[in-house]
């Protein structure tokens, strides 16, 4: 069934869309990310533009994190005091981020620097991730109970500190705000809900319990992805309704589908079953980059544009 995306200029079939915004959905709801960095270069992959394409995920992982969040919330994982930190972070790095999309879209340089970050970023986390995975596998097999992370000393040194309850920390605000303003400029600039780098930073950085990780990344990916949305509709009109639409409804699907297989799973193995996905679309995306140059005709001398 073809249906015409009008903002994003193509046809592509509504039930390939429903079935990758579901498979993202679950991934969201097992891993705690937003599942963008999967998705957007999903969408890339099936024609549509980049820029379309980063403004329109972000909807999508609104509501697959929402669903995620609902899960999470009725088993009391979500700290919602170090959610609510995060978040105003995140909403100042959001602004910025967009303010930056808009200039590099004048520019017309927003399609290039989207890929070059999905490869660079994910290259580095999925290499880390899949590095400290294997070695948490291997440290459970030799001691029963697995031993004790250390703690950074730096972190724990800084000043106004605040009281975590949920995740038992006792630690300065500043770093999860950084970490905020970092996730958030890139959820403006690659349709990112940011988990895949708010996971890993609030487990190592911050020193977060896994199971409150999950839910407190998603809570504070809906506020600041929803953020974003509205400040690429407004600004730089990218934001195609009837994508969003069918990715919305597979996402929520998904979700709730994920939340409970990720329950099922043990934490080393659900991080590095993403470590490896991470690892597979950066690849993929490196190999479109250096093999399929997009606008072959422009390669050629002769006729200018």
């Amino acid at each position: 069934m073809q249906i015409y995306l009008p903002i994003a200029e193509v046809s592509v079939n509504a039930f390939l869309i429903l079935g990758l915004g579901g498979i993202v959905g679950i991934l969201s709801g097992m891993f705690g990310v937003g599942g963008g960095f999967l998705m957007t270069p999903l969408l890339f992959f099936i024609g549509i533009p980049p820029a379309v394409a980063v403004a329109t995920e972000a909807n999508q992982i609104v509501a697959s994190s929402f669903s995620g969040v609902l899960a999470h919330l009725r088993r009391k994982t979500v700290d919602l005091k170090m959610g609510t930190v995060l978040l105003v972070g995140g909403l100042v790095g959001a602004a910025l981020g967009v303010q930056l999309f808009a200039i590099l879209r004048a520019m017309g340089q927003v399609d290039l620097l989207v890929r070059l970050c999905y490869v660079v970023f994910l290259g580095i986390i999925g290499g880390l991730m899949f590095i400290e995975s294997l070695n948490a596998i291997r440290k459970t097999r030799r001691s029963a109970g697995a031993p004790k992370r250390k703690k950074h000393n730096w972190v724990h040194n800084l000043p106004i500190k605040m009281k975590f309850r949920t995740s038992g920390l006792y630690i300065s605000v500043i770093p999860p705000l950084i970490v905020g303003v970092f996730v958030g400029i890139l959820a403006a600039i690659m349709g990112v809900g940011g988990g895949f780098i708010m996971v890993p930073a609030m487990i190592y950085l911050l020193g977060m319990p896994t199971k409150v990780v999950v839910g407190t990344s998603l809570f504070q990916i809906i506020f600041v992805t929803g953020f974003t949305t509205l400040m690429h509709a407004t600004t730089n009109y990218t934001v195609d309704m009837a994508l969003a639409v069918l990715l919305l409804i597979g996402g929520v699907v998904g979700a709730q589908i994920g939340t409970r297989i990720g329950v099922k799973m043990k934490a080393e193995q659900l991080r590095i079953l993403l470590a490896m996905m991470v690892l597979a679309v950066c690849i993929k995306l490196a190999l479109d980059l250096l093999l399929q140059p997009t606008e072959l005709f422009s390669l050629g001398g002769g006729g200018g544009h």
